[in-house]
């Protein structure tokens, strides 16, 4: 599988070019972010390594500015996590996933690792990168299996330490189409 997909804000500028490879070894994920946040401009692009499971084992991510953060992690696929000096991130112990605030792609890793079915749903501990100020943190999130067919599917998403939920329209391989209010597939 080779894919280009891009996705816009709902509302303001913005855009996102994904380029996703499946290859032998696993899958690897390549995006470039241009979004505004606070109604301040900033790009970012990150990179995420997944195994032929879908469980994630590096995160790149890299605020395009003068500042010239930088996000590195590594994961066993276990749920164990180190920094880019492969640190120990004791805080990031049980966390699979990964949640980037700023794109939709990342809904895809726990709906194409987790492969419920229709009517099934997990809680699930995620690593959440916030952009564009760069904070990361655990959380937890629900997803849940509403409806899926060869060429389609519905999943709601349930953010677990807020109110906020949404149901994700996804194509074939998982990629959402629609994430009502914050992105949409150009």
């Amino acid at each position: 599988m080779e894919r280009n997909i891009m996705w816009t804000p709902w509302a303001g500028p913005g855009l996102e070019h994904l380029h996703l490879i499946q290859y032998d070894g696993g899958i690897l994920a390549d995006g470039v972010i241009i979004a505004v946040a606070d109604e301040r401009p900033f790009r970012a692009r990150y990179t995420i390594q997944c195994d032929t499971s879908w469980r994630v084992r590096e995160l790149r991510v890299d605020l395009l500015d003068n500042t010239n953060m930088r996000i590195d992690l590594m994961s066993d696929g276990e749920g164990h996590w180190t920094d880019g000096a492969g640190e120990p991130l004791p805080g990031l112990v049980g966390c699979f996933d990964v949640d980037i605030s700023a794109t939709p792609f990342t809904n895809t890793l726990p709906i194409r690792r987790l492969a419920l079915a229709p009517g099934a749903w997990a809680d699930i501990n995620v690593v959440y990168v916030a952009l564009p100020q760069m904070i990361v943190q655990p959380e937890i999130q629900r997803y849940t299996c509403l409806a899926t067919n060869v060429s389609s599917g519905r999943y709601r998403f349930d953010a677990r330490s807020s109110d906020f939920t949404a149901e994700l329209p996804v194509d074939a391989d998982g990629l959402v189409e629609d994430y009502p209010g914050l992105f949409r597939r150009v």
